[in-house]
C-alpha cells in the first residue's frame, strides 16, 4: 500500500487503491480520459518518463484521498507516488515477480477493466443529457398520484384535563398556533404546533385516525390519547401528495438511464458474444451469488 508522502504534517496519509470493479457510476470518471491532459514530462525513473498524463491519472485514482490532502500539496504528492511506483515496478520485475502466476493474472484483469472502461467512456457515451431526463421525468411523473396528506397543528399537554381545557379556550375563540406556542410541551409548539404535510403512515395510529378523519379548518373536540400524551388536533388542509420536483429526482433518474443504456450496449454486446458459463458457475449467478456485471475479483480479497 502506498502512501502519499512522508512530508504531509501530522502523519502520513495512506493511500488506498480505489476498486473500480464493475460499478457503473464509475465509467464517467475512469481514469484512461485522463490521457487527454498532456504529456509533459514531469519526472524520469531509470530512462522511463512519468507525464502530466499519468498525474491526472494517479489524481483520479486517488481521489478519495486526495480530498484529506490540501490542494498546494497535492501535485508534488502525486509525482513521488508514481516515482515510487516505477522504483518499485523495476524492483519486481528484477526479481522476476512479472512471471508469477498470480501478478500475470492480476496484470491481465487490470488490462481488462482499463479496456473496459476505455470503451464505455470513448464509444458508447452513458451520460444522458437534460433533455432525456426531462423525457423520464414526465413518463414515470406525469400522471403521479401521490397519497393523501394532511396539514395539521397539534397541542401536545400531560394530562386529559389540560387537554379539554384548551379546547374550551379554542371554543371561545383562542388562537390554535397561539395556544400551542403558550402550552404545547412537543417540539413544534414554538412554531405554533405546525406538523406540516403527512401521511397517515407517518404518525402513530391513534393521532393519524383522528386526524384523516377530520376536515380542513376543524379542531379535535375530544383529547386524543397517544403514547407521547394528550393532543388537540386542528386540520388546516388536505391534499394529494404532489410529485417530486424534477431537480429532485434528477440523480435518481440519471441513474436510472445510465443503469438502462448500459445494459442496452451490454445485452447488443453479449448476443454477438461467444460466452460459455460452467454449469456449476451459472447456478451461482442464478441464485445471485454473483452477477457479471457485479462480480469482482479484487472486491472479493477485501
Amino acid at each position: 500500500m502506498f502512501q502519499l508522502n512522508s512530508a504531509v504534517k501530522h502523519g502520513a496519509v495512506a493511500m488506498r487503491p480505489l476498486i473500480a470493479g464493475c460499478m457503473i457510476a464509475l465509467f464517467a470518471a475512469a481514469p484512461v480520459r485522463a490521457a487527454e491532459e498532456g504529456d509533459k514530462v514531469v519526472a524520469t525513473v531509470n530512462g522511463e518518463t512519468i507525464t502530466e498524463a499519468d498525474v491526472a491519472i494517479a489524481a483520479q485514482d486517488y481521489a478519495q484521498d486526495l480530498a484529506q490532502v490540501p490542494e498546494a500539496l497535492r501535485r508534488n504528492l502525486l509525482v513521488g507516488v508514481l516515482v515510487d511506483m516505477h522504483v518499485l515496478a523495476d524492483a519486481s520485475l528484477k526479481a522476476g515477480r512479472a512471471e508469477e502466476p498470480g501478478v500475470k493474472r492480476a496484470l491481465e484483469y487490470a488490462r481488462l477493466r482499463t479496456l473496459r472502461d476505455s470503451y464505455f467512456n470513448e464509444k458508447n457515451t452513458l451520460e444522458p443529457d437534460d433533455a432525456a431526463l426531462k423525457k423520464l421525468y414526465d413518463e414515470q411523473y406525469g400522471d403521479f398520484k401521490g397519497p393523501e396528506e394532511v396539514h395539521a397543528r397539534h397541542i401536545l399537554v400531560k394530562t386529559e384535563d389540560e387537554a379539554k381545557a384548551i379546547i374550551k379556550e379554542l371554543d371561545s375563540g383562542k388562537d390554535f398556533a397561539e395556544l400551542a406556542k403558550e402550552k404545547s410541551t412537543g417540539p413544534s409548539g414554538p412554531n405554533g404546533g405546525d406538523l406540516g404535510y403527512f401521511t397517515k403512515d407517518r404518525m402513530v395510529e391513534e393521532f393519524a385516525n383522528a386526524a384523516f378523519d377530520m376536515k380542513p379548518g376543524t379542531y379535535s373536540k375530544e383529547p386524543v390519547k397517544t403514547q407521547f400524551g394528550w393532543h388537540v388536533i386542528k386540520v388546516e388542509d388536505k391534499r394529494q401528495q404532489p410529485a417530486p420536483s424534477f431537480d429532485e429526482v434528477k440523480n435518481q433518474l440519471r441513474a436510472e438511464a445510465i443503469r438502462a443504456k448500459y445494459n442496452e450496449v451490454m445485452e447488443d454486446l453479449k448476443s454477438k458474444a461467444d460466452i460459455k458459463i460452467l454449469a456449476d458457475e451459472d447456478k451461482a449467478l442464478k441464485a445471485g451469488e454473483a452477477t457479471p456485471e457485479t462480480a469482482d475479483p479484487e472486491k472479493a480479497e477485501k
